[in-house]
């Protein structure tokens, strides 16, 4: 049994692991079922444990944590959670330290960590804003132009100086070049929308939103479990442009 964040989990042998991580997938793909994607991540953990020179099951595990925090309904199970989030990710650096997806989970777990416990945000913004720089240089197309998209959304939504990172026209700038990088991807439309919104540009906001509700109904009827929850976020976002 391996322990992570609280999270107790039984790990596969070795020979195993690639069964392990097969059924994991298979269970973070039954999204937006929680118990679905709780499993996955105690699956991806325990295929983590299993063999120490992989690091498939640390990332699965990140991306799991990283849906729950924005899914789980209960503040002190958020909270909770972000540990396991940012332990997992900082065993996939020291176990693989050139890996770049590891350093750009880490910087995810540490905006959410920031979020749901503010006494961790100012060291927690400054490094995931450091990291997502770097990354935004060595690997801009990761996970769909995502150190760019996610550094925008830091920018957009902290608080500006002395208290923290946020710069609105630096998030456009970072927002813009995700969507030139990505325009496919209803994520980044979202994100360029909200930019464009809180930099007084509504009419190019809400082009922004329009064409991510195509991208994302487009994606949702061919299946996706997360283009529903892009879909939704486009309508309000449209709703809210004045």
């Amino acid at each position: 049994m391996a322990a992570l964040g609280g999270t107790m989990v039984a790990s596969p042998a070795a020979s195993d692991v690639n069964g392990v991580l097969r059924d994991a997938e298979a269970a973070f793909a039954r999204r937006p079922d929680l118990a679905s994607v709780r499993r996955a991540r105690d699956l991806f953990l325990a295929a983590a444990g299993a063999d120490d020179a992989r690091v498939e099951g640390l990332l699965g595990a990140a991306r799991a944590c990283a849906w729950l925090l924005e899914h789980e309904p209960a503040a002190a199970t958020r909270q909770a959670l972000t540990t396991t989030a940012v332990q997992t990710c900082q065993w996939c650096t020291r176990r693989a330290p050139d890996n770049p997806e590891c350093e750009y989970r880490l910087a995810l777990a540490l905006g959410q960590q920031a979020r749901e416990h503010p006494s961790t945000s100012t060291d927690g913004l400054a490094r995931m804003v450091a990291l997502l720089t770097r990354l935004a240089k060595r690997v801009p197309d990761l996970d769909e132009a995502g150190p760019e998209r996610v550094l925008a959304l830091v920018l957009l939504r902290a608080p500006g100086w002395p208290a923290g990172p946020g710069d609105p026209e630096s998030g456009l700038e970072h927002a813009r070049t995700a969507a030139a990088r990505r325009p496919g991807w209803a994520p980044n439309q979202l994100v360029l929308g909200e930019a464009l919104a809180k930099n007084g540009k509504p009419q190019a906001a809400r082009a922004a939103y329009e064409r991510a509700r195509e991208i994302a109904a487009a994606l949702a009827a061919s299946g996706d479990p997360d283009a529903p929850a892009w879909l939704d976020e486009a309508a309000r976002s449209l709703a809210g442009v004045r």
